[in-house]
């Protein structure tokens, strides 16, 4: 008699989802940012989303989180690739969050005409000050009262490159005494001169992140989006911007992030540098000068015994 295994959690919601009818099939998404080589803990999120879609017949796209130009190379697009292809998976799609731009920036428009959205010239450390603190609200900006006329222009003005570095962002308009930190007004856009990988100088105005990804989810009909639990924050507004941008219910899932925080101790430290060096590409340099690297979550030394 063979021992029947229990679901996790997530195989559970998405056995759940098929049985119901909910879905017909699943769509994942392995969303990293292209400014750095992957870690092992990277390796848990994409067995995670392409281990579900396999096992539940669905498919994952590998989706390239590329709103930051001035972090973001070519580079690490391959290392990335190859990584995913040695861990045994392959992406059905290779997308861009920039592929997307243009219908983002159709988005952030629609909400402007919808009064939930303004463009704001507060500095950073304003904007900082205003969000107040998790006890206490925060206090609204002087520039949340622009018509929507006004912001649909000034929005325009700023992707036609009117504006330096930092001069304005478009705000959501939610609320400011909100229990959430991350709906009081988050940035939607930011304006930033630098030269994309794939668009060139085509745009100056990025998307943060939590603007790009449930729309992007959404534009792909992801239909499991799976997160680390930091993101739980995140996942309101991640629900705002689809509900009221009336597009594809995408819905995020949060599992534990991987942790290694016990030293190791082997009495044959090479077999462990092979595996680090696998595993994050960056230690092959670093351990010419140092077997330590913090970001790799654990220091590699020589065991005093043989």
């Amino acid at each position: 008699m063979t021992e029947e295994k229990s679901l996790n959690f997530l195989e559970e919601i998405v056995e759940n989802d098929l049985r119901s009818g909910k879905h017909t099939s699943i769509v994942t998404r392995f969303p990293p940012e292209p400014n750095g080589y992957l870690h092992m803990g990277h390796a848990k999120s994409i067995c995670l989303n392409f281990g579900l879609a396999l096992k539940y017949g669905g498919y994952t796209n590998l989706r390239f989180d590329d709103t930051n130009p001035v972090t973001e190379e070519t580079e690490y697009v391959e290392s990335i690739k190859n990584d995913v292809q040695w861990l045994g998976f392959q992406w059905k799609n290779e997308l861009y969050a920039s592929d997307y731009f243009d219908q983002l920036y159709k988005f952030a428009h629609k909400l402007i005409e919808k009064g939930l959205a303004y463009v704001d010239d507060s500095s950073s450390e304003e904007i900082a000050a205003q969000k107040g603190t998790p006890t206490h609200p925060g206090t609204n900006s002087p520039f949340r009262s622009r018509s929507v006329e006004e912001n649909a222009k000034l929005f325009s003005d700023m992707k036609a490159g009117k504006y330096k570095d930092g001069e304005k962002v478009l705000r959501a308009k939610i609320d400011m005494a909100h229990t959430n930190m991350h709906m009081r007004d988050p940035i939607l856009y930011r304006i930033k001169h630098a030269h994309h990988h794939r668009t060139g100088d085509a745009w100056c105005i990025y998307p943060m992140y939590d603007f790009a990804h449930g729309q992007s989810d959404a534009i792909e009909k992801v239909t499991h989006s799976i997160c680390t639990l930091e993101f739980i924050p995140h996942r309101e507004l991640y629900d705002w911007c689809i509900q009221n941008l009336e597009i594809y219910p995408s819905r995020q899932y949060e599992f534990a992030r991987l942790n290694m925080t016990s030293r190791i101790s082997i009495a044959n430290w090479r077999p462990c540098i092979a595996l680090v060096s696998a595993a994050c590409r960056e230690c092959r340099e670093r351990r010419r000068r140092s077997r330590a690297d913090p970001r790799c979550g654990f220091r590699i030394r020589r065991s005093s015994t043989r």
